[in-house]
Order: C-alpha cells, then structure tokens, then sequence
C-alpha cells in the first residue's frame, strides 16, 4: 500500500537520467502515494533538484519562479542541433577568440535580457512540446522573453572549452546563453557539462546522491516541507484560526500583519498554511496543509 509521506528530499541528480525517472526512483523507492519535483534539469544536467511528497508538491511552484545558480562548460568551435553535446553537430567553425574578446562578450548577458527559448525544450505549441516538434524537423517562431541575470563570470579552460558561472532568473535556459555566447563570439558554442548549484538559498551542497537517497532511512533525508519556502517571513497563529483556514472560512487576522506571502504556523509547529492579511483583516490563504507529521 502507498503510503502518505510528507516533505522534501533534497537531490543530487545524476547526469543521464531524467529529472522524472529520477523522480519516479524515489517515489517506488519509498512507496510514496504522490511525488513532484520543483523544475526539470535536462538529462545531460547534474545538480539540485529538490523531490516534493505529498503535501509539498503544494509548495513547488514557489520554487519553479525563483533565481537560480548554475556552472555549465561549453565547448566553442562546434553548434549542434539541440545546443549540447546530445545533439547532432550541425556547424563547425575554427576558433580564434582571445581570453579579453570573451570577457568583453560576457556584458551582453548580464542584467536585464531577451531570450529565446530553444526548440530542444518542454516549451508547449498548441499542447505539443518544442523538442517532440524538433525530433519531427518542425522550427517555429518563438517569441523572446525577458529575462535577469544576476552575475556571469567566465572562466577559460583551454583553446575550446569555457566554464561560467552563472546566477539567473526563473525559466532561463543555460544552453540558449551558451548558443548566444558562441555566435557573438562568431564560432559557435554548446553546452558539454551542466550543473545546478543553488535554488533561493538552498545549495547542493546539503544534497544527496540518488544512491544515497535510495540506500538511507527515510528519517535521515525527508526535511520539512517548509525548507522550500525558509525565505518567507512567518507568523505563528492560533489553534482556531487555523482550523478556520483548514475548513476554507474567512478567518479573522486580529492583530496579526503582513502584506507578503507568508507562512503561518499553529502554536504545536506545524506549517498550516502560506497567504497573506488583506487590508480588510482578514487571512486570505493560497495554500493550506493538514498535520504532515509522518
């Protein structure tokens, strides 16, 4: 039988696999009724990708929309067709970019930017993801987004290869940058080797190989599910305001303030719910949770 598990398990994805069958290793291996992951790593990817059960798949869109840290090694000379070393090499250019032409490259991509999402991702066109439309031969248009980045540094490894490090907003695409990088520097470029390093202020370092994961007691890798959203102010509020918010009913703030998405805790600890006090005093909720004590 499945059973209801509750909290989050930190994971150091492997590269070749997945962020789903990743996800789906974790989820028999404990037998969990329901399971999510907070963004999807390519399978060449390495890195951070935080597993939700249960109860805190309810959170994992707070994390899909934050900043995120990232060191990629993108190879210069060579384009393919998926914008990294799975696709098939489509170009291939000599190489002749000096250490300064490549610092100087780098200003274009820092701070407030347009992007293009590639074809190769789980983009959706009337229902259908981008990359199943690439594997067919389709190219469609797709409109640039906007985009920050926070920090982009650069480091040179050899004649070819390149290390950045890159500090970035929610839904920005490693490979895009690498590809764009490549054609301002006028010899093209794709991605060789990736990893997420930090999610908000969540590191892979506190992370688990998913050997580890899957050898270990449940108790010594499941944390909290609030370990999600430990950047949200918080409020402790009463045993009857929360039943009220359990139950859906307006509940009455009293003399409780906040403007900002914020987590409100019963008096024993646990995490009821994450909302907001409107200006009519009252506590509106975007989500609540039961006891997710295992």
């Amino acid at each position: 039988m499945k059973k209801d598990i509750h909290g989050v398990i930190l994971l150091d994805k492997p590269t070749g696999m997945s962020s789903n069958a990743a996800l789906q290793k974790i989820k028999h291996g404990f037998n969990a009724k329901k399971a999510g992951h907070t963004g999807s790593l390519d399978p060449l990817a390495t890195g951070l990708l935080p597993i939700c059960l249960g109860q805190a798949t309810k959170v994992s869109e707070y994390l899909l929309k934050s900043h995120k840290k990232y060191t990629t090694v993108l190879k210069l000379g060579e384009v393919t067709d998926t914008l990294d070393s799975e696709g098939e090499v489509t170009i291939t250019m000599p190489v002749d970019v000096s250490d300064e032409q490549l610092q100087a490259a780098l200003g274009q991509f820092r701070g407030d930017i347009k992007q293009v999402p590639p074809m190769y991702s789980a983009l959706k066109k009337d229902g259908q993801p981008l990359y199943k439309l690439a594997r067919k031969g389709e190219i469609i248009e797709r409109p640039a987004r906007d985009m920050t980045v926070h920090s982009l540094e650069a480091k040179r490894i050899d004649l070819d290869h390149v290390e950045l490090s890159v500090h970035c907003s929610s839904g920005f695409y490693i490979r895009s940058l690498c590809h764009d990088l490549g054609q301002v520097l006028g010899c093209g470029a794709h991605v060789v080797e990736l990893r997420r390093t930090d999610i908000k202020a969540i590191s892979v370092e506190v992370a688990h190989s998913l050997e580890q994961v899957l050898a270990a007691d449940l108790k010594d890798v499941l944390l909290p599910l609030d370990v999600l959203i430990n950047d949200m102010p918080k409020i402790e509020i009463s045993d009857a305001q929360a039943n009220s918010m359990i139950q859906g009913k307006p509940t009455l703030a009293g003399d409780l303030v906040t403007s900002e998405l914020t987590r409100f805790y019963q008096p024993n600890g646990y995490l009821y719910g994450v909302g907001k006090v409107s200006d009519d005093g009252f506590i509106k909720a975007q989500k609540t949770f039961v006891d997710t004590a295992n």
